[in-house]
């Protein structure tokens, strides 16, 4: 029965118009539309990069093997199941120009491709002829393209000769699109086309050196993808041979997307929690409004459900409304600027309306409109109707009653787990919300601190009337403060912990790293060449330290006999090939956390010494066997030691270690790390260049200049996502001044009366508006420090120290944020006239 009435009333009261709900509205609006928006985004890559699998891969499927071609067994087994087959080795080598005396280098990502290539899509260069005819090259030398980027770097035109190795080819044209690259994964150099038959007398393809081959594969309509995944992992995945097929043409591109499509959301979460404060705010002053409505309904004889129902299905109307407008915008704006989306995005998308991110959109909306207004909807029914004649809807008690709390908690736990359930990242989840959770409550305790402080210090400012009357404002009954310090602070916690990662991942990458990190890689060095190699070094006076240690690549296949993924899962350890190395002693710079090393002359069953983090994590222990397939043929050994292994140094690192002869035999090159000067750096690479051609050199600067470049993006887009946030906090902020704006007017009117002038009541709410800002821009400082804090040690596991200038110029965005709002809606309290307004209240 109750229902039944508060829908009738509540019917009623809508027909009255939004009014004292637009902040409501544009809070729930803008928090659900910013969820939509990178949705409906995400959503539209994974589209494309599912309309454009084929394409991405170079085929419908590919076999992929490490530092090998495909055995005839295994090539005979492809040609029977595919219409056509291409072959091509990927690797990186330097692009040598000579001019004169001296000799231009610049590393690329070289692509040695068949006639075949490419089965999908097509090959675009500059000027426009067929990729076959670039690759027969001119004047008897077999043909180069190369990116743009690495053409303007090494200032080539058309017919100049760029060596690779020890062959010289002809650069014929500049690659402006290569339709498979995305699906390439991550690169440290520009590429560079060639046909493979040429590589032939260049030294770059030796047993041993680093090396990938894909066979792509163009299939017979109505393939079962399945099944031959199945055939080809049960055959070859014993021997080191990967299948990927079409659809999941660009895994490494798909993963990213989602892992940062999950994280932007979550951080749009963030915003929906600061809109929640608009949204609580704006049904408290809502109910106050109705007070005599609601102490009439009471004297009449309605119980606490009629009231309740009357006031929450209005609620949820608007809130449906909100929820509403927030999917027309998130879901239209994608569609809308698809064009400039899609510019700026380096993989295709499909823009269209998606209902599975509006769908989820609308779930996080409609949880945080229940969470923000139960609260403020169950102390009305609270309140007796003798105080409600009294306009004391804030004498209601602090808490409902416990029904709603676990309403309340109920949502919140739904909110949680449905954010978990679609990002998939559980405790990145349960990070977010027990940070956004730790700020709100952070917060809350600042604003009764404020209020507090603000009554104490009002009494001490005798003789500075404007600063008086803006403490007393602060600390006074009917004062916004709560809702300010809440929704500006959460606001700039956010942007303040973004900020503050975000320095700190840049200060590791551009400051730490470069003074301990190696200058060069050098990779494919033959064993032969060793002895040479490191007596040029060691000659150098430029060289302050060289590490080098022989390199295979394996993958582990099997874990105490079974197979290493129903042991281990998915750890990254076993998502593809892994470096290998064996080494007599125990190098110096690290040490053995458990175990033994072997003897130096041991030549029993191989024995394993593992990285003791890894280790850790895949749950192994000494004793336990792996299999692991290196060029294929299975090697069995046991884990015999664990081992520190730091990574974070740029230096050379093995996951796994073996005694030497459990790979004798075994082809193989050697890497080596060289520490120089920088001056020294450009001589050591010429030197080496001219003896060893064969050698690539990757600058460790220009890695980490790539890295620096993928961070600045991601902390890009997670700013825009803070700065969502921030904006739905000034929304609030306006609301609050909207909400105030009666108590303003009628507070400078009692001012005018006692004498105080225009100029002293305009500077009393400027100080009002800056003491907020100032107090919640400390507060959210703190709180984005220690969330900084947090990420960065525990999540990033990188040192931390406090970036000042983003730190202070969080404090200073909340003065002026505060400031300004106070501003916007001063006019009308210094213009009052006190007589009316004085009368209106009588």
């Amino acid at each position: 029965m109750s229902l039944r009435q508060g829908a009738r009333i509540a019917r009623r009261e809508l027909r009255g118009g939004l009014r004292g709900f637009r902040i409501f509205l544009a809070c729930l609006a803008l928090g659900v539309a910013a969820i939509a928006a990178v949705g409906s985004v995400r959503a539209a890559i994974e589209a494309g990069l599912a309309a454009e699998g084929a394409t991405l891969l170079g085929g419908d499927a590919e076999m992929q093997f490490t530092y090998r071609f495909a055995t005839p067994e295994e090539r005979a087994w492809m040609d029977a199941r595919a219409d056509a087959v291409s072959e091509i080795a990927d690797f990186r080598s330097m692009a040598n120009v000579a001019r004169g005396t001296e000799t231009e280098r610049a590393l690329t990502q070289l692509k040695a491709v068949d006639d075949a290539y490419p089965l999908k899509g097509e090959v675009v260069l500059d000027p426009p002829v067929p990729l076959a005819e670039a690759l027969d090259g001119t004047n008897g030398l077999p043909g180069v393209v190369m990116a743009l980027n690495l053409v303007d770097r090494l200032a080539l035109e058309p017919g100049d000769v760029v060596r690779f190795g020890t062959q010289d080819f002809a650069f014929m044209a500049t690659l402006v699109n290569e339709p498979d690259d995305a699906g390439g994964g991550f690169g440290l150099g520009p590429r560079s086309i060639v046909r493979r038959t040429a590589l032939d007398a260049s030294g770059l393809l030796e047993p041993g050196t680093l090396f990938d081959t894909h066979y792509r594969l163009a299939l017979p309509s109505g393939s079962d993808l399945d099944a031959l995944k199945a055939a080809a992992d049960d055959r070859f995945g014993s021997t080191g041979g990967r299948w990927r097929d079409a659809r999941n043409g660009a895994p490494g591109v798909a993963a990213f997307v989602d892992r940062l499509g999950a994280f932007l959301v979550l951080v749009g979460l963030s915003g929906l929690a600061v809109g929640g404060v608009g949204v609580s705010a704006a049904v408290s002053a809502y109910l106050s409004t109705k007070t005599s409505v609601i102490a009439t309904l009471r004297t009449l004889g309605a119980g606490r459900g009629t009231i309740f129902w009357a006031y929450a299905l209005q609620i949820a109307v608007l809130s449906a409304i909100g929820i509403t407008i927030g999917l027309l915008l998130g879901g239209g704006a994608p569609v809308v600027l698809a064009p400039l989306i899609a510019s700026q995005l380096p993989v295709p998308a499909v823009f269209a309306v998606y209902w599975g991110p509006l769908g989820e959109a609308a779930l996080y909306g409609t949880f945080a409109a229940a969470i923000f207004t139960l609260w403020p909807l169950a102390r009305a029914e609270e309140v007796r109707a003798a105080t409600l004649f009294r306009d004391a809807l804030d004498r209601a008690r602090l808490l409902p009653r416990p029904a709603y709390l676990v309403a309340i908690f109920v949502a919140v736990a739904a909110l949680v787990g449905s954010a978990a359930w679609f990002s998939g990242t559980a405790t990145l989840t349960l990070w977010t919300f027990g940070g956004i959770l730790g700020a709100l409550v952070i917060l809350g305790l600042a604003a009764v601190v404020l209020r507090w402080s603000a009554r104490r210090l009002s009494r001490r400012s005798r003789g500075r009337p404007p600063l008086r009357w803006a403490l007393a404002s602060i600390g006074g009954p009917l004062n916004a403060t709560g809702s300010v310090v809440l929704s500006l602070g959460l606001g700039l916690s956010v942007l303040a912990a973004v900020g503050q990662i975000d320095g700190n991942l840049r200060q590791a990458i551009q400051g730490e790293l470069p003074d301990v990190a190696p200058s060069y890689f050098f990779v494919d060095i033959q064993k032969d060449q060793m002895p040479g190699y490191l007596g040029r070094l060691e000659d150098n006076p430029g060289v302050t330290r060289v590490d080098s240690a022989p390199m295979l690549r394996g993958i582990i296949t099997r874990i105490n006999d079974r197979p290493a993924v129903e042991v281990a899962g998915d750890h990254w350890v076993l998502s593809g090939d892994r470096g290998v190395t064996y080494s007599t002693e125990l190098p110096d710079n690290t040490r053995l956390t458990e175990g033994t090393w072997w003897d130096a002359d041991y030549t029993g069953p191989p024995l394993i010494s593992f990285a003791a983090e890894e280790a850790e994590e895949m749950g192994l222990k000494i004793g336990d066997t792996l299999t692991i397939n290196i060029l294929g043929r299975d090697i069995t050994g046991t884990i015999s030691s664990f081992r520190e292994v730091d990574f974070s140094t740029a230096g050379i690192g093995f996951i796994l270690s073996m005694n030497p002869s459990a790979l004798a035999g075994a082809p193989h090159s050697f890497i080596s790390t060289v520490y120089a000067d920088a001056e020294a750096e450009g001589p050591i690479l010429r030197d080496l260049a001219r003896a060893y051609p064969n050698i690539t050199a990757i600058r460790v600067r220009d890695a980490i200049d790539q890295v620096s470049v993928l961070l600045s993006g991601i902390a890009s887009a997670t700013s825009w996502g803070a700065a969502a946030t921030l904006l739905t906090g000034f929304l609030v902020l306006i609301g609050a001044s909207a909400a105030g704006l009666g108590a303003r007017i009628y507070e400078a009117a009692i001012l005018k009366t006692l004498g105080a002038t225009r100029r002293r009541i305009l500077a009393s709410f400027a100080l009002r508006a800056v003491l907020l800002g100032l107090g919640a821009g400390l507060v959210a400082l703190a709180a984005g420090i220690l969330g900084g804090w947090a990420v960065s040690r525990f999540v990033m596991e990188t040192g931390y120290t406090v970036i000042w200038p983003s730190a202070l110029a969080i404090v200073a965005g909340g003065v002026v944020a505060t400031t300004l709002t106070g501003l916007l809606f001063a006019r009308a309290p210094v213009e009052a006239r006190p007589a009316r307004v004085l009368r209106g209240r009588d």
